[in-house]
């Protein structure tokens, strides 16, 4: 479990396919501290690190992970967010996060307004029921709230400390970022479904 507010950028120093397995080595402040074994999110994919190198760590994604994340778009020098599982004693300052992405999303536009920014994201209308304005979202693990939402999309306001210490400032209209939806907002989405089904 994680909590989208981001520890450490890392940049992909090493890709390897293995039949349907990509590894993925990734240099960063927090890979010496980490172990074998331990869950840490890879811009808000959870995944284990298989091996460590000094100053590097290295995660390995399988197919089903490649198939419905943007991971296997990520390329050697790609800067990605990085979040170990949260302890139980810390605050939450953001949201509960699974590390398993929903979905993709593609940037539309991006929007500068008095030092802040505003993106803007389209997707397939597929989990709309599940987005509410002001409700929490994780995009590339980073835990944000909503600022509107339609049925293809939604805008999320980055502030410049978030731009700085994130990824986001990479991202471009056409990007592609994992999301993953509030997992309290599935479950009552869920079961209002099958309430309506009687």
């Amino acid at each position: 479990m994680f909590t989208g507010i981001i520890e450490s950028m890392g940049e992909v120093v090493g890709l390897e396919k293995e039949g349907g397995n990509l590894h993925l080595r990734v240099r960063s402040d927090i890979s010496d501290d980490l172990k074998i074994d331990q869950s840490v999110s890879h811009n808000g994919v959870c995944l284990t690190v298989v091996s460590m190198e000094p100053g590097t760590h290295t995660v390995t994604a399988i197919q089903e992970t490649l198939d419905v994340t943007a991971i296997g778009e990520l390329t050697v020098g790609s800067i990605v967010n990085l979040e170990r599982a949260m302890l139980p004693s810390q605050r939450l300052d953001g949201h509960f996060v699974q590390g398993h992405v929903d979905q993709v999303a593609r940037c539309q536009e991006i929007i500068e307004s008095d030092g802040s920014w505003y993106f803007h994201f389209t997707f397939p209308d597929t989990a709309k029921e599940v987005l509410v304005d002001k409700g929490s979202i994780c995009i590339n693990g980073v835990s944000l709230t909503l600022v509107e939402t339609s049925d293809s999309g939604f805008s999320v306001a980055i502030i410049p400390y978030t731009y700085e210490h994130t990824n986001f400032q990479q991202l471009v209209p056409g990007s592609r970022v994992n999301i993953e939806f509030d997992v309290i907002g599935k479950y009552v989405a869920k079961l209002f479904a099958r309430y309506q089904k009687g």
